[in-house]
């Protein structure tokens, strides 16, 4: 720009000072130099203006690249996050369902023994079905497991409604298993209803 202002300056003092053809070829040679001078300016004005635009989407490129990066670290941190909780829920879980599987088999065993409990007292208070098992016990086995003479089935166990049945059947003279009908008779005849009962709850106990 300051060669073009005195090229400027050049051409208007040879315009205003001189008349002659020399002059006047003076003032173009100056007119061509100011054009060549402004073609110039103009081409560097360009240039500048180009590698500023192009300086401008570089910057614009690298900080585009230093969020994408940004972004990718803090989506990793988040993931690595997720990743903490839900295993610490896993474990949390799991020791949940280790601590309430505990606490289900403690009191399945507790609720066993209890019953283990009831059952015994429950054997130690019918002394009189224990004494009336006293005459089966010679067949069946003093714990009910024995097979008597070989052919019954095992009493011990059994429900208390099933033996009351089968002894009132033997009572009244209509059973008879393995031809065993006659002996159960003899051996229940003199018992009463409530007596039958009793050996029921006792072998049913066993």
């Amino acid at each position: 720009m300051k060669n073009l202002t005195l090229l400027s300056l050049v051409a208007a003092t040879l315009l205003f000072t001189a008349c002659g053809d020399k002059t006047k070829e003076a003032a173009g040679d100056a007119a061509n130099k100011v054009t060549e001078a402004v073609k110039s300016d103009t081409a560097s004005a360009v240039e500048a203006t180009k590698q500023a635009a192009a300086d401008a989407a570089t910057a614009t490129q690298a900080k585009a690249a230093e969020v994408t990066a940004a972004a990718g670290d803090k989506a990793m941190e988040l993931k690595e996050a997720a990743a903490t909780k839900v295993a610490d829920a896993a474990t949390a879980l799991k020791e949940r369902a280790a601590a309430t599987t505990q606490a289900a088999k403690e009191a399945a065993s507790n609720a066993v023994d209890s019953v283990k409990k009831t059952a015994s007292a429950a054997v130690s208070d019918n002394a009189a079905g224990k004494a009336l098992f006293a005459k089966c016990a010679g067949c069946h086995g003093a714990n009910g497991k024995t097979k008597a003479l070989g052919k019954s089935a095992v009493i011990a166990g059994e429900p208390v409604a099933d033996l009351e049945s089968k002894l009132a059947a033997y009572k009244a003279g209509t059973r008879n298993v393995a031809g065993m009908g006659m002996l159960m008779k003899g051996q229940v005849a003199a018992m009463s209803d409530e007596d039958i009962k009793a050996v029921a709850e006792y072998i049913s106990s066993l």
